[in-house]
């Protein structure tokens, strides 16, 4: 073999490294919004299931970590403290009362700031998920 063709394999195996590296890098952005969508889901699931035994929403005060301890009656919190924190590494964010309902759970996503647009970076909410109670529970 001469240098030439050494050079040409090795730059062709370098494309297809960098194309397939490219793809993988996507794939897995998207993997991480579709899981941080999960976990928005599963809190706003916790939160109905601890409105509905307590009779009230947790407060801002309270937070999301209000979840994570079992309340008097109950053999098991409503949620581990690690199903707090998105795919990204920071904590879910929760508003009550939320813009468009009794409360909003959301995600900042991959830009860790609110109103991030497209892909990684976007807001995911429950609003837009259909979470979140229409009327407060009482």
């Amino acid at each position: 073999m001469t240098l030439v063709e050494v050079l040409a394999v090795v730059i062709i195996l370098g494309l297809i490294a960098a194309t397939l590296t490219y793809s993988f890098r996507g794939q897995v952005g998207r993997a991480k919004h579709e899981l941080a969508k999960t976990g928005v889901t599963t809190i706003v699931s916790a939160i109905e299931t601890y409105a509905l035994e307590t009779g009230a929403l947790p407060t801002m005060d309270e937070g999301l970590r209000v979840l994570t301890e079992a309340p008097p009656g109950r053999s098991e919190p409503f949620l581990k403290p690690d199903q707090l924190v998105d795919p990204w590494g920071s904590p879910y964010v929760y508003i009550t009362p939320g813009p468009n309902s009794s409360y909003q759970v959301m995600s900042y996503g991959a830009d860790k700031a609110l109103g991030g647009v497209g892909g990684e970076e976007a807001d995911i909410t429950s609003d837009a998920l259909g979470g979140g109670a229409e009327n407060p529970t009482p």
